[in-house]
């Protein structure tokens, strides 16, 4: 008969939990919900060997641990650092740790370019969400931001590095879902880039997968570049015949013509099932699928705050108090002093 698993207790913001040994600070804040989660930039729990480059999950560990209650001298990443029974952990109500993510958000903006208004990722981009939490009006340094020459890597994927964190997860996807990278850093420091060698195509059945894992618009999809902004489209589950892969997919259309295809994403961003390039970039047309009905967005970002679902009996406030999903009775009400007004 196996030994049960002692697990290990461990408070964030004052709520507590308990998680299995070897559990990261990220990962029991995400058990916990809510607004104590660290925002990730780089960590990717689908990937192997994720996390530990941007810093955006730093907290306060204001006790080790319930053997030693001495707190940690300096802000740790949550993503990396394991959890021990007793530990209590500080994320919203620490200014240390609030004044530790501005200074990594003000350092990840320093070679960004702010051209949110043509970007294909605005409106779901991490990089933003986090700017407007945590970013400066103003920048404080002097010097021009780093440019670099264009790269073609094939025809489905447009590569603007001058976007690019560096957060590694389109190279590590790659290593995990085919068979030979084409991709990866190159050079070092201020130097390092994300490109491949001689200009090669990437051109693997899964590839695609790498626009979906990166959180900023470095890497975009060339089929629907430029067709529309994200809260113009509307999101459906949808499912196909595939041979390659689940067929699970997230229709953005507008009307009744099919701008882009993504996989489904939890409320943290991450992928549920990968999903193959010809689902992603060839079967741009409704007769391929069976949709299912709307999406739901989890994740707080622009596209949730339009109505895509409709309640039946209730409504979900949001995290923007002004905003709530409407329901029937809301409609009805709507309609019935439309009626009024004429």
């Amino acid at each position: 008969m196996s030994e049960e698993v002692k697990k290990f207790k461990i408070t964030i913001d004052g709520q507590t939990t308990e998680v299995l040994p070897g559990t990261s600070i990220l990962e029991a804040a995400r058990q916990i919900g809510g607004k104590s989660v660290p925002p990730a930039m780089c960590y990717y729990s689908k990937l192997e060997t994720s996390g530990g480059r941007c810093r955006t999950c730093l907290v306060e560990v204001s006790k080790g641990s319930e053997a030693d209650p001495r707190p940690m001298p300096k802000l740790v990443a949550s993503c990396r650092t394991g959890v021990m029974d007793g530990m209590e952990v500080k994320n919203l109500t620490s200014e240390k740790a609030q004044e530790g993510r501005k200074a990594v958000t003000e350092f990840l903006l320093v070679n960004h370019p702010l051209d949110c208004p043509i970007c294909d990722q605005a409106g779901e981009c991490h990089l933003q969400d986090l700017g407007y939490e945590h970013g400066v009006a103003n920048t404080r340094t002097e010097f021009e931001r780093n440019t670099y020459d264009a790269d073609d890597i094939g025809p489905y994927i447009k590569l603007n590095m001058n976007r690019c964190i560096l957060c590694a997860r389109c190279v590590l996807a790659a290593n995990q879902l085919t068979e030979k990278r084409e991709h990866g850093i190159l050079y070092r420091g201020d130097h390092a880039e994300i490109s491949t060698m001689l200009n090669k195509a990437l051109d693997n059945d899964f590839i695609g997968n790498v626009i979906d894992v990166c959180p900023v618009g470095a890497l975009t999809d060339r089929t629907a570049r430029f067709e529309s902004r994200v809260w113009f489209t509307k999101p459906y589950n949808a499912t196909c015949k595939c041979d390659k892969c689940s067929g699970k997919a997230v229709l953005w259309m507008k009307g009744d013509e099919v701008i882009r295809v993504t996989a489904r994403k939890d409320q943290y961003g991450e992928v549920e099932d990968w999903i193959c390039n010809e689902c992603r970039f060839e079967r741009k047309d409704v007769k391929y699928w069976n949709i299912e009905g709307p999406r739901h967005i989890d994740r707080h970002s622009v596209i949730s705050l339009n109505h895509y679902e409709k309640k039946t009996d209730s409504y979900n406030v949001l995290e923007n108090t002004e905003a709530k999903e409407i329901g029937l009775k809301d409609e009805k009400e709507i309609e019935k002093l439309d009626n009024e007004t004429i």
